[in-house]
């Protein structure tokens, strides 16, 4: 087993030490909830957009997107063409509606239109996914750290939570902004020293890579709408574009930074500049996995030979046999960036929509003094970090690897959630009933086809009938069906 030197430990140091810097500098500036929660409402469309693109690009990506590549090929990563689809659609027709009554939370608008229990089951729908989501982001960087350094999982899972968790508390939603835009610039910068590093070692650098690539179909996709096929050319486009409508469009951690924007149109041009930040982004963290597929076909396969246990690890193997002394300091600091951005966005997320949704709704939660709402708003972020680091030991054990599994814990959930918002926002209709009846239809159908899927059912395994990718899209489907068939007729919009 390799370990860190000196070098990699203080540059590893030193980043952590940054991170948790910024939270405590950005403490003195949360004076309300307003300010906590969603940093005055006065950030810029560049900073906002360099945070959603943080927020959501995690530790899982930055190991996941690659290996699945390395894997299965570039077909999975073609899913970056839907963003082309899923975000005119969110900055055209479902955020002006999130800006009409200034919402703290997402949810609030199904009480407006539904009822209250509409918000509170869709307020716990996210706070279920997202605790299971940042529970895989904080998992991700501690199997990388255990590859690199032989440290044993629980000690980063706990390093990587209670850090992240100090800064997040401390500083809410101005903290999470600036230490994502920090975070970004970090993981981008190492993965393309990763880059440059393998295609200088691979006999005609970038074009011998290419050759490599194409010549053995790893660039290949099934130009079909089989919904049994794992990845094809619908999956990528069709499904694509509603699993990122789940976490643009119905997600917290998404719209609380839409709202933490000056203006509607200031948080409108963050999702245009996003747009264009995540093409370089995805095409780099997702090019990697080709890179190393031609790399570790000059000098010999890990996976095939039992150096590593899973394509996940393929990453921070590079790193450990490949990159000098400092190096691998500087990748596992990335990698931590990722993570750290995702896990302190979901927790703040987690918070608000624990406070406006359940907590003041519920218990009247209006009155008091301005200090003593952020300090409790402060502590249930502390109860969240501390839940997440207990289920990320559970990650392990989900079955597939990374992008199948959080891709299926996100339609699991989001797409009768986004369902839901679709009955909300684009049918006159639908009451209350039907919303509620549709999004418990969604869920019930796609757990049960889960279960069936992974062989709880039969004795063996059965043949999969429906890949992970159209999740979002068959919750949509059913949510929509049912919430309308159950809807009394005649039902005006509220």
């Amino acid at each position: 087993m390799t370990h860190f030197s000196w070098l990699d430990y203080t540059i590893f140091g030193v980043y952590l030490t940054a991170s948790v810097g910024v939270g405590l500098i950005s403490a003195r500036g949360s004076k309300s909830l307003g300010d906590y929660f969603l940093a005055g409402r006065g950030m810029n469309s560049i900073l906002v957009a360099m945070s959603i693109l943080a927020a959501l690009f995690s530790g899982i990506s930055y190991l996941a997107g690659p290996a699945d590549v390395y894997k299965n090929g570039f077909a999975f990563a073609y899913v970056v063409l839907a963003f082309f689809i899923a975000t005119p659609f969110t900055t055209l027709f479902m955020l002006p509606k999130f800006y009409q009554s200034r919402y703290f939370t997402a949810y609030q608008i199904l009480e407006e239109r539904f009822s209250l229990s509409t918000r509170l089951l869709a307020s716990g729908l996210f706070i279920f996914r997202v605790a299971l989501w940042l529970a895989a982001a904080t998992y991700a960087p501690a199997l990388a750290l255990e590859k690199v350094t032989g440290l044993p999982l629980w000690v980063t899972i706990l390093a990587t939570g209670t850090l992240t968790t100090l800064y997040t508390a401390l500083g809410g939603m101005r903290a999470v902004i600036w230490t994502d835009v920090m975070q970004l610039v970090v993981l981008f910068g190492g993965q393309l020293l990763i880059v440059l590093v393998a295609l200088g070692r691979i006999p005609g650098g970038l074009s011998g890579m290419w050759d490599t690539v194409v010549a053995d179909g790893r660039m290949d996709l099934k130009l079909s709408f089989a919904l049994s096929d794992r990845v094809n050319l619908g999956a990528v486009l069709i499904a694509g574009a509603f699993l990122h409508l789940v976490q643009m469009s119905t997600d917290q951690v998404s719209v609380q930074r839409y709202l933490s924007a000056g203006s509607l149109k200031e948080s409108q041009r963050s999702l245009w500049i996003k747009l264009w930040f995540i093409l370089p982004v995805l095409v780099l963290f997702y090019g990697t996995g080709l890179v190393l597929y031609a790399f570790y076909k000059q000098h010999g396969d890990p996976l095939a030979a039992g150096l590593i246990e899973k394509e996940d690890q393929i990453l921070p193997y590079f790193v450990v046999t490949q990159l000098p002394a400092g190096l691998p300091g500087l990748l596992i600091a990335a990698i931590y960036a990722a993570s750290m951005s995702t896990i302190s966005a979901g927790l703040n997320s987690l918070a608000s929509a624990t406070v406006v949704d359940f907590q003041q709704r519920l218990a009247g939660g209006g009155e008091g003094a301005a200090s003593t709402k952020v300090s409790n708003a402060r502590w249930i972020t502390v109860g969240y970090g501390v839940l997440v680091m207990a289920l990320a030991f559970a990650v392990s054990h989900m079955p597939g690897n990374l992008v199948e599994s959080v891709n299926t814990v996100i339609g699991l959930v989001g797409g009768p959630l986004l369902g839901l918002f679709f009955l909300g926002m684009f049918t006159k209709r639908a009451d209350a009933r039907g919303a509620l009846t549709g999004c418990f239809a969604g869920f019930a159908v796609l757990l049960t086809l889960f279960l069936y899927q992974n062989g709880v059912f039969t004795a063996a395994k059965p043949a999969q009938l429906v890949s992970f990718i159209w999740f979002s899209l068959l919750g949509v489907v059913v949510t929509l069906s049912v919430g309308l068939l159950a809807s009394g007729r005649g039902r005006t919009q509220g």
